[in-house]
């Protein structure tokens, strides 16, 4: 343990140094350090009204055997909020984003948590940051080190603070960001990771041009899979990142275009994985299958059915029938499907020569109009 002496004495010494010899430097680091990692309280604020804040900037500029020392020690001060404004006042983002190009993975683990600590919850900072490049490189990081998990945490906490910006959603655009967070999804270690990918994936699914890229790029595919892999435990956080998955599908596929290429003409994972929520003693799949129905799913079920009444494939045929009965299910939808005139399209495919496609056809109108009132008493009549 760093006693206040010693501490006192480091601080002098790097405080008064000039030519920043590392031999003379590194033990003063070695023991301002020290103190950090004990996280005693104030020691930080100690050290940031010192006078070595610039110093350290300096000593970073200058690149050296003690760069990756110095990037620890910015970051581990930088965890007080307090500190944050002398970093600033210092130079050090400026200087660190550089550092950023680094093939060393150590500090390019340093100068992320440093960038990160220095920056977080501060607009301006964060948007300098976005306006020198930093976006790419991120992206970039992980695409190169996609299993070294702290780097890897580092920079989806990054663009977990940047991801409300509108600057920086126009930079992911240009630098393939859905192949890297899907392929990151797929080998999650752990719930906080998956927390955190979720959380970009959704501040980063509100522009539209991104949303498409991640229908493309198999992102709803690959939160299918979360889903199913997770499907029947009780463990607290798997629901949430079940709930968080679910309404992320959702919200992906709002629009035509996207909803057509994950239903994939009916044979898509997603449009399967979709209708066994209907089944499902998940109260939140459940809940978000009805919200498919918002989104305006009907529609591209009926007309896959459609495409599939005389000649298609049977499985298309009854697989798409269950998901109109089901979601048929609950009275507020009943009303729904009724008012947008899907019993009209459903008798159009009573056409069909094939028995068992006519009578689920038949269980899905009943279904639609049980409880309905005139439109039971409709149906009634004409199909005896």
């Amino acid at each position: 343990m760093a006693d206040v002496d010693s501490l006192t004495e480091a601080l002098n010494a790097i405080s008064v140094s000039t030519e920043l010899v590392e031999q003379e430097l590194k033990p003063h680091l070695d023991t301002v350090l020290a103190v950090l990692l004990e996280k005693k309280k104030g020691a930080a604020v100690e050290i940031a009204s010192s006078g070595i804040v610039p110093i350290l900037a300096q000593s970073l500029k200058k690149k050296s055997l003690l760069t990756n020392q110095v990037a620890l020690v910015v970051a581990e001060m930088a965890r007080e909020a307090a500190v944050r404004n002398t970093c600033i006042e210092a130079g050090l983002v400026t200087v660190l984003v550089p550092l950023l190009n680094s093939a060393d993975e150590e500090l390019l683990l340093h100068t992320g948590r440093a960038i990160g600590r220095i920056c977080f919850d501060n607009t301006a900072q964060q948007d300098q940051l976005v306006q020198s490049g930093v976006i790419p490189r991120l992206v970039a990081i992980m695409r190169e080190y996609p299993e070294n998990d702290p780097l890897v945490n580092v920079c989806l906490l990054a663009l977990c603070n940047l991801a409300d910006m509108d600057t920086a959603r126009e930079a992911l655009i240009e630098v393939g960001v859905a192949e890297v967070l899907t392929a990151q999804l797929k080998r999650a270690p752990d719930a906080e990771r998956r927390h955190i990918i979720l959380e970009v994936l959704g501040s980063l699914g509100e522009s539209d041009v991104l949303k498409l890229q991640f229908v493309e790029s198999g992102v709803p595919e690959a939160l299918s899979e979360m889903i199913r892999g997770l499907q029947g435990g009780s463990d607290p956080h798997d629901l949430c990142s079940i709930k968080i998955a679910s309404n992320l599908i959702v919200s992906l596929l709002l629009g035509d275009e996207s909803m057509q290429k994950c239903f994939g003409e009916g044979t898509g994972v997603v449009y399967q994985d979709v209708l066994s929520w209907l089944q499902s003693s998940n109260t939140q799949l459940q809940l978000n299958c009805v919200k498919m129905l918002e989104l305006g799913v009907v529609p591209h079920i009926l007309t896959l059915l459609e495409q599939h009444v005389d000649e298609g494939d049977v499985s298309v045929q009854h697989a798409g029938l269950s998901a109109l009965r089901n979601l048929a299910i609950p009275a507020t939808n009943k009303v729904r499907m009724l008012e947008d005139g899907v019993t009209e399209r459903i008798r159009t495919l009573l056409r069909s020569d094939m028995p068992p496609v006519q009578f689920k056809l038949l269980g899905t109108l009943r279904m639609m109009v049980d409880g309905q009132g005139e439109w039971e008493r409709c149906m009634v009549e004409e199909n005896g």
